[in-house]
């Protein structure tokens, strides 16, 4: 029988894990969400004002659009190696809000070898998305109304796949499941009888954290808009990297809690110590 989801006490033993940690937590936080977020926003500023551009009331979202895709285009790179380093420190990250209470080092380790498999995993979740999406878009050619309805159906399905598959990281770095399609299964019956729970666990957790982002993000524009534009570019770039860290520590913390949760007593791998 399913185990029911606590959303109260999963956001209560996320805080705990991270008072806990909270030492290795900042390192980690610091080194894989804080300083690559601060060195894209201060070395490719082109991103951070074609967003400004688009989000402009009278602005051409066109022409921003089209500055977006070729900053994309000429930087894609930075962001691929941005995303793998991401990748590794959300990892770790998991291994340190684990039981066994790994190092800063040892976790780093067990972060990069489980790379290679968070990435398939990924890949076969975002494989089975897109055969979602694209009948519906083809669809949408012959038949716009058809396909629109049926696109709204697709989406639905869509969440519902990134709810059932929320708990592959922590599977991958807390139950040491290194097969990617074993990985989504398990995560898929953890979360089996909670989906909907789950699904409005995460939605409150990214909805309080997008409203926080958009209020800080406005009185510190405001504040240091004061200070000139290299100003700016500086204090809004800390303010954005501290809050885009802020967000990666919590969510992962609340994917470890809800984990813990639902595996209970049942892990599906014994703990065994890290070498």
């Amino acid at each position: 029988m399913a185990r029911k989801f606590d959303m109260s006490r999963a956001w209560n033993e996320a805080l705990a894990m991270l008072s806990a940690n909270r030492e290795t937590v900042l390192i980690i936080a610091g080194l894989f969400f804080f300083l690559p977020y601060l060195g894209m926003m201060l070395l490719l500023p082109d991103m951070a004002e074609g967003l400004s551009m688009a989000g402009k009331p009278g602005g051409d979202p066109e022409a921003a659009m089209d500055a977006l895709r070729s900053f994309y285009a000429r930087h894609w790179w930075v962001f691929l190696l941005i995303g793998l380093a991401q990748a590794v420190g959300m990892l770790a990250l998991l291994d340190l809000l684990g039981p066994r209470r790994p190092t800063v080092g040892e976790a780093l380790k067990q972060g990069t070898g489980a790379l290679l498999p968070y990435i398939g995993s990924q890949l076969i979740a975002g494989f089975g998305a897109g055969l979602l999406l694209i009948i519906p878009l083809a669809l949408m050619a012959v038949s716009p109304a058809a396909g629109a309805l049926l696109l709204i159906a697709a989406i639905v399905g869509l969440i519902y796949l990134m709810t059932k598959f929320a708990l592959v990281s922590p599977v991958l770095m807390i139950d040491r499941q290194r097969n990617p399609v074993a990985a989504l299964r398990r995560s898929w019956q953890l979360t089996r009888g909670n989906s909907l729970r789950l699904f409005l666990f995460i939605f409150l957790i990214a909805l309080a954290v997008t409203v926080a982002f958009i209020v800080v993000s406005m009185i510190a524009g405001l504040i240091f808009a004061l200070f000139g534009p290299e100003g700016a570019l500086i204090g809004n770039g800390l303010v954005a990297a501290l809050l885009n860290a802020a967000w990666a520590v919590l969510i992962l913390a609340a994917l470890a809690a809800v984990h813990r949760q639902l595996a209970g007593a049942e892990p599906a791998a014994p703990p065994a110590p890290i070498e």
